[in-house]
């Protein structure tokens, strides 16, 4: 599957959860309901992917962790407030690049309307040595 088509799933998968539960619940319930409508499409995921930092050549768990990441290759980072803040760009952008992955999804649950809630990041900054460490 190409990555068109992966992002397309993902945002249809995320589209069918909104619609069965609407806005409200926990972001958990919405990653529980999220993980199985993938798994009902056969596509692959990781919940909960630690992501170690790496400061002057060794790696360090610093407890950051990818809410899911789908393919090993899409970071999706679920919301369920009630506006996604700047940082939280700033923030998926930097897991971007400390994974070495290249796309990635702010999905907010809260809004009305799913499509609303749907904010694609993109690591224009590919560094192929994190890339390999992978």
């Amino acid at each position: 599957m190409d990555i068109n088509e992966l992002t397309g799933q993902i945002i249809g998968a995320a589209i069918e959860v909104h619609k069965a539960l609407g806005p409200g619940l926990l972001e958990s319930v919405y990653e529980e309901c999220l993980c199985h409508e993938l798994d009902r499409r056969k596509i692959s995921f990781e919940r909960q992917k630690s992501l170690p930092i790496e400061y002057k050549g060794v790696k360090l768990d610093c407890g950051y962790r990818l809410g899911v990441v789908v393919e090993e290759t899409i970071v999706l980072e679920l919301k369920a407030c009630d506006r996604v803040e700047p940082t939280d760009r700033v923030q998926l952008l930097t897991y971007l690049k400390f994974s070495g992955l290249s796309v990635g999804f702010l999905l907010k649950f809260s809004r009305p309307v799913m499509r609303d809630g749907i904010v694609r990041v993109v690591n224009q900054f590919k560094d192929v040595d994190r890339q390999k460490a992978r």
